[in-house]
């Protein structure tokens, strides 16, 4: 390997190890988790009576009901659940929801709490299949299979309660898959999903996984079962949490469906990110699962199931229901206080009942026009309120002169965090007390400019605070584009208001980009502890995504503004644009922040979206390595060794693929092609930055294969190389046994174990290989043969055939060069075939030998490596090579080969499994063009044992 070929290696080798440090120091730094643990008594009943008369796959899963075992009997008394867990997954996990439900409903063993008790209200039934941890994020067979037993589960359990019982389904990671693959069902009340990746599979090595999610996309679109997804942030490495957001549907009387997408970081009273497995047991999220559904079990209809998901899990983005006070206000002398037009609203410490009257700034033509902010510190602004408020009360009116009061519509009504001064934010294995946060209170105030704005404190018990008052200032937009932060920061001046938006309009809101915000203080301001509410940082860029930072001196976490409004290979609405808000009471003044990218954290985010675009871009390297072999075999030349194609594709290929790669990122295509980007000029460079890592790979793995094939060639040599047998053998012989072959993967083995066979024969006959020529060498020392990579051209010789004819050296030389790079590519097909031969082994071990496995058996797959890898092992595999590489035809099945590269830089990235399938065509082609007309054009085939 010459120093050039070391140098992409060793980048390669550096540019890995960066990407996965930064990717798992992206839960520090990005979005750091805030979980308590949960605490619970299991107890799991076995459900035997769900066996093989319900369902074959009983022999394969079981049915599990969940007991929380100092509060309830074993005995069904309530509304039925069914977990169903993700890949590799397990029943047990749904302890800790089902758990929290029971410690909500029960205040003491079988006593039901007063919360719940005679208001029509149920306990829960918690119910879990047990997959045995199945492998389905790899398999789509695996997940038609879980799906059907889930799906007899719920007719199981149904038999277990009175008619027209229906059952809430709750799915964590694949699980969610599952459980969106049952609809439709109207025996299902609502679906609950955590961390599903509902619009991307996370892996995409097989076909029939694109085919569920394309039926699960339709039911998404037209079921009427309401359906929530709750996605954990940057904090889950396991899925890109741009693939959880559910797609969006337009909500009217005409097409009621509901579907909402909640992140945890907006997840009121929650406010941080969550792991992909922390899901189901983070203290913050699972008691509010678990809330919703004791209410969805005592809801009849979808409507009043979808606003019960909206008050459990909400993120803000929407009023609530039920947002106005009911009743008019009448203000009497001596029940009221004015504030002066200068001054903000501020109540310490509210006791008993009182109301207060503010005059809105007035505009020019004599109107008042302004934003009313109010905040309310562990309040009670109808319906909004921590889970644990304090007990007074707040109620915004507008007051026309000389008229009732009436009630003030607001257009943001949500709770906010409160960080805790000196403490991280959120509190590492602590977060968010459910008394803790802040109610946010904003309306558009547009009224005559001699009406007011009473706001009524009433229920005051001496804690507590609120202040308010009103913004004018229009929204800081400032027009930033990400090539002016790529090297160099932006300073945007914030005017001093309560509350301060600023858009950035133009900024790329993408998951593969992070900025970094630093805010710059007023030195004459006071940003200690003792301010109310000091400057709270609110981040959006989707609908459904908002992050809060705490912008105080004394918080030393860097602020990240990260998205998942737009990623590769996920089409959005939402591709560009950000906006940040800045609420405090005035106290900490910020002058301005200063905005960057910050490429540690951004390229935190590129390997887990890219991993399996640098697999499949190597096989597409590959092929372009066959293809100029190939090229110049046919045109006269020696077969090459591999490190020479690999320093001819280095030099000659790779300047003008680097130039290529950035010009086709330009090019506005659809999210599944390329990188998928869809063109985005400011993400060009990333193909230029993936294209050398993936080489530099191929020639890691190259002297990897080097390395294991080493020992192999050592004991072969020491021990005598393969065995001599000079029997011929007819090609029916070898058709049949081939025949044979193709019958047992058919009938029992998938074909993927049959490639790793191949595999592992050829890895062996490329060592053997290389001992025969070994021995050769020490019997014939008559010097090395140099085998050019430049196409050599035959003149016209006078000399004899045999004269001309190659020597017995060079023809060993070139079988061993044909097998080394067959091996080669092989390598890189692996990864691609491995996770389904995965699946298969884990079933064996987990279900038993005896258990059915919906495979893969199209022996067509592989047939074209079995032939090539028995051609290419026999005594006379130069007649094959020579076959392979140099016979004429008027389309040569290189083409194949080309077509395959292109299939692999262009489409394998999102839709992987097209890889294999093009490789296996391409690999067809060239065998049964070449190849097979020696078998069937009579000829024998003799093989060494």
């Amino acid at each position: 390997m010459t120093r050039l070929l070391a140098v992409f290696a060793t980048f390669s080798l550096l540019a890995v190890a960066v990407l996965y440090y930064a990717g798992v120091d992206t839960i520090k730094t990005l979005s750091p988790q805030g979980c308590r643990m949960s605490w619970m008594w299991p107890s799991y009943i076995l459900q035997s009576h769900f066996d093989h008369s319900w369902t074959p796959l009983a022999r394969r899963y079981s049915l599990w009901l969940y007991r929380e075992g100092n509060l309830e009997n074993n005995e069904l008394h309530g509304a039925p659940v069914l977990f169903i867990p993700g890949n590799a997954g397990s029943s047990h996990q749904v302890r800790s929801i089902a758990s929290s439900a029971a410690n909500q409903y029960f205040s003491a063993p079988y006593e039901v709490s007063p919360e719940f008790a005679n208001k029509g209200y149920k306990g829960l039934d918690f119910f879990a299949v047990e997959f045995n941890e199945d492998l389905s994020a790899f398999h789509g067979p695996t997940i038609d299979s879980e799906t059907a037993y889930a799906a007899r589960a719920i007719d199981y359990i149904l038999s277990l309660y009175p008619p027209n019982t229906s059952i809430l389904v709750l799915g964590h990671s694949m699980g969610g898959v599952v459980a969106t693959a049952l609809l439709p069902n109207p025996n299902i009340s609502a679906i609950i999903t955590m961390s599903t990746p509902h619009s991307l599979p996370p892996v995409r090595f097989d076909r029939r996984i694109d085919h569920i999610y394309a039926d699960n996309l339709k039911d998404l679109a037209s079921d009427p079962t309401p359906i929530l997804s709750l996605c954990g942030g940057a904090t889950d490495l396991m899925i890109p949490s741009e693939s959880c957001i559910l797609p969006s549907l337009a909500e009217s009387e005409a097409n009621p469906v509901y579907r909402r997408t909640v992140f945890t970081s907006a997840l009121e009273g929650c406010w941080t990110g969550v792991g992909h497995l922390a899901m189901v047991w983070c203290h913050q999220v699972r008691w509010r699962v678990a809330r919703a559904a004791l209410g969805i079990a005592a809801s009849p209809t979808p409507q009043t199931r979808a606003l019960l998901l909206d008050r459990w899990l909400r993120d803000g983005h929407t009023l609530p229901p039920g947002h106005l006070p009911s009743d008019d206000l009448l203000l009497h002398t001596g029940e009221y206080d004015v504030i002066p037009s200068n001054k903000h609203l501020l109540v310490r410490d509210p006791v008993g009942t009182r109301s207060y009257l503010l005059q809105p700034p007035v505009s020019s033509d004599g109107s008042s026009a302004a934003k009313f902010v109010l905040y309310g510190s562990q309040g009670y602004v109808p319906p909004v309120a921590p889970h644990k408020p304090l007990p007074f009360r707040v109620s915004v009116y507008v007051c026309p002169e000389a008229a009732a009061c009436s009630p003030l519509a607001p257009t943001t009504l949500k709770l906010i965090p409160s960080p805790i001064p000196g403490s991280p934010f959120p509190v590492p294995d602590e977060g968010t007390d459910e008394s803790e946060g802040v109610v946010l209170y904003e309306a558009d105030v547009f009224i005559p400019s001699q009406s007011r704005i009473a706001v009524k404190i009433e229920g005051g018990d001496g804690r507590g605070w609120v202040f308010g008052g009103f913004t004018t200032g229009e929204p800081v937009v400032a027009n930033l584009g990400l090539a002016g932060l790529l090297f160099s920061s932006v300073n945007i001046p914030v005017p001093q208001s309560i509350r301060t938006e600023i858009q950035l309009p133009g900024l790329p809101a993408n998951a593969l980009i992070v900025y970094r915000l630093t805010p710059k203080y007023d030195s004459d301001s006071s940003c200690s502890a003792d301010a109310l509410l000091l400057p709270l940082l609110t981040h959006s860029s989707h609908p459904s995504e908002t992050h809060y930072y705490p912008l105080a001196p004394f918080f030393t976490r860097r602020v990240l503004l990260h998205s998942h409004a737009s990623g590769p290979y996920v089409a959005s609405d939402y591709p560009i644009g950000h906006t940040l808000t800045i609420h405090s009471t005035g106290e900490c003044q910020i002058n301005e922040v200063e905005l960057t990218v910050d490429w540690w954290a951004s390229i935190g985010r590129w390997g887990t979206r890219y991993a399996t675009a640098a697999a499949c871009w190597a096989v597409g390297i590959v092929a372009i390595i066959l293809w100029d072999l190939w090229g110049i075999v046919e045109r006269g030349a020696p077969i090459p060794d591999v490190n020479s194609s690999l320093q001819f594709f280095m030099r000659k290929r790779m300047p003008w693929l680097m130039i290529g790669s950035y010009c086709i990122s330009l090019v506005p295509s659809r999210v599944g092609i390329w990188l998928g980007n869809g063109g985005n000029a400011a993400l060009a460079p990333l193909a230029m930055i993936l294209l050398p890592i993936t080489f530099g790979l191929v020639c890691v793995l190259w002297w990897a294969l080097q390395i294991l094939l080493w020992p192999l060639r050592l004991v072969l040599g020491r021990f005598g190389s393969r065995r001599e047998d000079h029997t011929p053998r007819r090609p029916l012989t070898t058709m049949t046994s081939m025949g044979l072959i193709f019958l047992v993967i058919f009938i029992l083995v998938p074909w993927q174990v049959a490639f790793l066979g191949c595999w592992l024969i050829h890895f062996f006959t490329c060592a053997a290989s290389h001992v025969d020529l070994a021995r050769f060498e020490q019997q014939h020392p008559t010097g090395a043969e140099a085998i050019p990579l430049v196409p050599v051209y035959p003149r016209p010789d006078p000399q004899s055939e045999a004269e001309r004819s190659p020597s017995p050296h060079s023809n060993l030389v070139q079988v061993v060069n044909a097998h080394l790079h067959l091996l080669l590519f092989m390598t890189w097909l692996l990864p691609l075939a491995a996770p389904v031969l995965a699946v298969w082994v884990r079933t064996l071990a987990t279900a038993g030998s005896t258990t059915p496995f919906d495979g893969d058996h199209n022996f067509l797959y592989v047939a074209p490596y079995l032939a090539l890898v028995e051609a290419l092992s026999g005594n006379d595999a130069e007649r094959f090579v020579i076959a392979l590489f140099t016979k004429k035809e008027r389309l040569s099945p290189r083409w194949g080969i080309a077509a395959l590269a292109a299939s692999a830089f262009f489409v394998g990235p999102r839709t992987t499994y097209l890889v294999f399938e093009m490789a296996s065509a391409a690999m067809s082609w060239m065998v049964l063009g070449r190849i097979g007309p020696m078998y069937w054009g009579g000829r024998l085939a003799v093989r060494r044992g």
